[in-house]
């Protein structure tokens, strides 16, 4: 059958409308196919608790996959308890293995609906795992809510603001030439505006910031910043999403990162917790990999501890 005769032309991100929903099925949509995928899958993220019920009561298998994961997989990582509810009403297993080995009823542990399933006996978060998720809780509260599209970020372990303006042979930048950049930092002129960030001590290390570009995600930058530590990259990229980088002892390990998505298919078990614990909260993970604890959004949004010039050179290189 063709995705135009399938019984869903029309549908987009709306699957809340349960009496479309069951005309459509009624009058012969396929509950197994919608787009390319699965109906169940995507009401699972984006449909109401009803429309997620009538579905689940005409497929075939309410745990077949999509991408490697169920439909309550789905549920409970885009944290829509009442679908993972209406689910698992349906028939759907809570405790079958998914993505690094996490079932979705063990993942739903570290979130906020702890007690979405009846919990087997002998299951339950590691010790590490339960820390993990009361500082992500405790990191996402701290930060709170502000825009930061266009946001260069770099989370660096172990060193203060001072030493890390040493590292940089970075100077201080007059507080006139700030006062004109931050009324219209869009205007000024980029080669410029590129090579001034700010620098802000927090716990467990410091923050390296630029409100308006990627410069404290330059590889160079990065490089400079994790001598004898790590340090986390982030540019919040308008365009393309969030863009992560991550660097230990002066190298860049990684370039590819997607701070606040996922989990992904091939995560390790730890790299699933930390997408699902920090999933839409990018600046939140990009703390997290590096180890700083930020008690507020300051260093973030400023203004920081210190306004800085960073010297000419390339930067595209570690």
């Amino acid at each position: 059958m063709s995705a135009v005769d399938d019984g869903w032309a029309g549908m987009g991100w709306e699957w809340t409308d349960h009496d479309d929903i069951r005309r459509r099925l009624d009058e012969g949509a396929d509950p197994e196919r919608w787009s390319g995928g699965r109906p169940l899958h995507r009401a699972a993220v984006f449909g109401s608790s009803e429309v997620v019920a009538e579905l689940a009561g005409r497929v075939a298998d309410v745990d077949a996959l999509e991408g490697g994961v169920t439909a309550l997989w789905e549920a409970v990582v885009s944290r829509k308890p009442d679908n993972a509810r209406a689910l698992a009403a349906a028939g759907a297993d809570p405790w079958q293995p998914s993505i690094g080995g996490w079932s979705p009823g063990r993942l739903s542990l570290a979130g906020p609906t702890p007690g979405l399933f009846p919990i087997p006996a002998g299951v339950h978060l590691t010790t590490t795992e339960r820390a993990a998720a009361e500082e992500a809780a405790r990191l996402v509260a701290a930060l709170g809510e502000f825009h930061y599209d266009g946001t260069g970020l770099a989370c660096v372990a172990g060193i203060d603001a001072a030493e890390a303006v040493r590292r940089l042979d970075a100077v201080p930048v007059e507080d006139e030439v700030i006062d004109e950049l931050l009324e219209a930092p869009y205007e000024y002129d980029m080669d410029e505006s590129l090579r001034i960030v700010g620098v802000t001590s927090v716990p467990g290390g410091c923050i390296v910031s630029q409100p308006w570009g990627y410069a404290p995600q330059m590889p160079g930058v990065l490089a400079r910043l994790s001598v004898g530590t790590v340090c986390y990259g982030l540019y919040a990229n308008p365009k393309s999403g969030n863009q992560g980088s991550f660097a230990r002892h002066g190298t860049i390990e990684s370039r590819d990162g997607h701070p606040g998505g996922g989990p992904y298919e091939n995560d390790t078990p730890a790299g699933v917790l930390n997408c699902y614990l920090y999933q839409h909260r990018a600046v939140a993970y990009s703390c997290a990999a590096a180890g700083v604890s930020p008690t507020d959004a300051r260093a973030v949004v400023g203004p920081p501890d210190v306004w800085v010039e960073l010297p000419e050179r390339n930067y595209w290189s570690d």
